[in-house]
């Protein structure tokens, strides 16, 4: 039986002690892991030795979640201010709270019933509530102090508290693989080991010095084993969000879209919803839905016959046959600053700018609106929008467009549509997707932009569009129930995470 040097050092060392941890074996031979491992399998394919493994699923806690085993979690800290004050505004909390913190803390009181939230002087108020003032320890609590005093935990014992996954939601802890590895010698090895092993010396490579010297009668060439296990290696790639978008961009442009061009993340009101014909007085455009950029406060508005058309449309219909909003329209309002809050205003200015009769364009940018950040939801994220324009186009044509859509993008096996209003289209859609986890998941918005808004952007025939928030897409796709990964500095979940297209 052949052996090579490393595996009979091994196979001498591990006949001293018969049985023992990986980590010893390793000890013993002073050669590093991945020479011993390698060893040991080729012995165990020999019947020499025999290698057992024990898995286990255990958590551990995070930076994050060292912190709060000392500080205490953030809905804590902030429910010790409200007991010494009884309510409390978000500033009165940041003496506690760090910005990320306090950014989910009103949903995470709220969740708890810890606190009542309304809204005074056009600032969040905090109350905390009878249960609030009762409050004990929780699942969540008895979990975070077992990790702190045990460092770490078997999965099982943890999940008899609280969910893992709620545990990694919040980043209090990860979950890992603990495998501990002994290795044993068989009774065939103990007789090879009696019987005798010359030990000589190993080399890798037949040198030119070895031939003339002859001195390769003397030594014993390394053999490997390809398929002993090594260490793992992550070569760049991608960040899997990125990924995401990139392969979303090819399908649209394989299906025959354009994408339009993108000046700023910065737009005027006047293309932001003036030249979607929404009313100056809609409440979609007050503080409290998007936001208002404080310095510089006003922009441009484009050349004066674009805004006449769209003046007119708003006041009394222009050249439609439409009534209008019957309102004095303000150019000061419409020059007011604003970070997007919707991709259709882009469609808006591609429409302006001018298109190809037929065509099809798209975008994928990033938006903003006031929200409280949560699993499902965040302030900025991004959406995909886009129209197709044509002289023949129907409402049936915008269904199958969406259908398809929906099929080839989200990979759904079932669509329902649902009669929906928006201020630019007429008629509007909502539709929806099955997801076989989830269930029936609100998939976007659509609808066949009013003439209000098309004549007086220069178009004189049907254009159907669609706008769709997409992160919660990228969710199902990366198999993730916590929106804020999508830009998180996990490296394992950067690491590990796969597109599943």
């Amino acid at each position: 039986m052949e052996l090579s040097y490393q595996e009979k050092l091994t196979l001498i060392k591990l006949n001293e002690v018969k049985k023992v941890k990986f980590e010893e074996l390793v000890e013993r031979t002073g050669l590093d892991q991945v020479a011993v491992m390698r060893s040991v399998l080729g012995l165990q394919s020999k019947g020499l030795a025999r290698l057992q493994e024990k898995s286990e699923r255990i958590a551990k806690l995070t930076e994050t979640g060292k912190k709060y085993a000392q500080i205490g979690l953030p809905e804590w800290r902030a429910l010790a201010v409200l007991r010494e004050k009884g309510r409390a505004t978000l500033d009165d909390l940041r003496s506690v709270l760090s910005e990320d913190e306090l950014k989910p803390i009103v949903g995470l009181l709220r969740k708890e019933n810890w606190a009542s939230v309304r809204k005074e002087d056009g600032k969040l108020v905090l109350e905390i509530t009878e249960k609030g003032m009762n409050a004990g320890e929780r699942p969540i609590d008895m979990a975070l102090k077992l990790l702190a005093e045990k460092k770490v935990v078997p999965l099982d014992e943890i999940e008899k508290l609280v969910p893992a996954k709620e545990l990694k939601r919040r980043r209090i802890a990860e979950e890992d693989t603990a495998t501990e590895r002994f290795v044993e010698i068989t009774a065939a090895g103990e007789e090879l080991v009696k019987r005798g092993i010359e030990l000589k010396e190993e080399v890798s490579t037949l040198t030119p010095e070895l031939i003339k010297s002859g001195k390769w009668r003397e030594v014993e060439f390394k053999r490997f084993n390809i398929h002993a296990p090594v260490r793992k290696l992550y070569p760049g790639k991608k960040q899997p969000y990125r990924a995401f978008l990139d392969k979303l961009r090819r399908r649209l442009i394989e299906m025959g879209f354009i994408e339009m061009t993108v000046d700023s993340l910065i737009e005027t009101q006047f293309w932001n919803f003036d030249a979607l014909f929404q009313p100056q007085n809609h409440p979609a455009r007050d503080w409290t839905d998007t936001y208002q950029l404080k310095y510089p406060k006003s922009g441009h508005l484009p050349g004066e016959d674009l805004v006449g058309r769209v003046r007119a449309s708003h006041e009394h219909g222009g050249n439609t046959g439409s009534r209008g909003w019957g309102y004095v329209w303000s150019p000061e309002r419409a020059m007011l600053l604003m970070p997007r809050a919707h991709g259709t205003a882009l469609d808006a200015r591609q429409l302006a700018r001018g298109v190809e009769i037929p065509g099809k364009y798209f975008t994928i940018q990033r938006v903003f609106r006031p929200d409280v950040l949560d699993r499902t939801h965040l302030i900025e994220f991004n959406q995909i929008d886009g129209f197709v324009v044509g002289e023949d186009l129907t409402f049936k044509h915008l269904l199958g467009i969406l259908k398809r859509f929906a099929v080839e993008i989200a990979g759904a096996k079932k669509v329902k549509f649902l009669p929906d209003y928006y201020p630019f289209t007429e008629p509007s859609v909502q539709m929806s997707a099955y997801h076989p986890e989830l269930g029936w998941v609100e998939f976007g918005g659509a609808g066949i932009f009013r003439e209000e808004m098309t004549k007086a952007l220069g178009v004189d025939v049907p254009v159907i569009a669609w706008g769709i928030g997409i992160d919660r897409l990228a969710m199902f796709k990366l198999g993730i129930d916590d929106i804020r990964y999508l830009f998180s500095y996990d490296l394992r979940w950067l690491r590990e995470a796969r597109l599943v297209w």
